[in-house]
């Protein structure tokens, strides 16, 4: 399928995607909050700037958006248009992600992820939020 933007365009709007306080990770921030865990946000000193950090528990969240970090399911698909860009792209990601993860667990912290499609439905998002909680708790 061609892409209906110019180059320009497509530039600008995928330009305003955020990194920060998206809608997934409000919803993952708000859970926690709720659930009585407190944490810091986006520690600088840490690598790959975890989404949430845990410091009582040793633990750290990513709050991951599926196409960015190449997740295998229908948000993560690679677009038919500049498919190669992107498989580059994404691939460069997941391997730094990897880094960072490593890393992390290195150090000592537990890592967590979340994924932007186990939030996107109610039933599945309380079910995905509850374990990460009672995960976060037990394995202290």
């Amino acid at each position: 399928m061609t892409d209906t933007l110019s180059p320009e365009a497509r530039s600008e709007r995928m330009s305003r995607i955020r990194g920060k306080d998206t809608k997934p990770e409000l919803l993952v921030r708000t859970y926690l909050h709720g659930a009585g865990l407190r944490y810091r946000l986006h520690a600088k000193d840490l690598p790959g700037r975890p989404d949430l950090v845990l410091p009582k528990y040793g633990t750290v969240v990513f709050v991951e958006g599926c196409f960015w970090h190449g997740h295998r399911c229908q948000k993560g698909r690679i677009p038919g248009t500049n498919s190669g860009f992107w498989s580059t792209k994404i691939m460069t990601n997941q391997a730094r992600d990897r880094r960072n993860h490593r890393a992390l667990r290195q150090a000592g912290w537990r890592v967590y992820r979340v994924w932007e499609c186990e939030l996107a439905k109610p039933a599945r998002r309380e079910k995905v939020l509850s374990r990460l909680v009672d995960r976060i708790r037990l394995d202290r």
